[in-house]
């Protein structure tokens, strides 16, 4: 009985000890990831906006330039953020050509937030090549789609 009444002693000593902390108001609020609002719609903004290229290119067009400019302001801002660029590619092409295209394509937008001024210790880069599409299919519809860089924050 007595080692009963320790233990449910020492169980409600530790469930005390876990509760609830009291936000004050001078914190940003957070959410449920643990980190403030305004670096979630920081990580969403930086996320959200894809690049996408011609057939066969990787040059930037200025509608992406733009795009590349907020995603540049943000991380300066939000200078833990780290995000990996993922270069991807339509089905058309080799294996290996879809991957040398992919990583031209991470490659120059890289290039192009470290001109902005972007610390390049905030990006790394990856090719896929053809084999993770965004949208599955034929024709030029779907291709469109999968030729394009993407933005994945891997820490913040």
């Amino acid at each position: 009985m007595k080692r009963f009444a320790l233990i449910a002693t020492l169980i409600m000593a530790l469930a005390a000890g876990f509760g609830c902390a009291k936000k004050t108001t001078d914190e940003a609020p957070m959410s449920d990831t643990g980190i403030s609002a305004e670096m979630q719609a920081a990580i969403d903004q930086i996320t959200d906006a894809r690049v996408y290229f011609a057939f066969d290119r990787f040059d930037l067009t200025p509608q992406y330039k733009e795009v590349l400019k907020a995603k540049a302001d943000l991380m300066k801002t939000y200078s833990s953020i780290r995000v990996r660029i993922e270069g991807n590619c339509d089905a058309r092409g080799t294996q290996e050509y879809n991957l040398a295209l992919g990583e031209k394509r991470a490659r120059v937008v890289y290039e192009y937030l470290v001109v902005l001024g972007v610390n390049p210790a905030q990006l790394e880069m990856i090719s896929y090549g053809k084999e993770n599409p965004a949208v599955d299919g034929t024709g030029e519809a779907a291709w469109s789609k999968n030729r394009r860089d993407e933005f994945r924050v891997i820490a913040h």
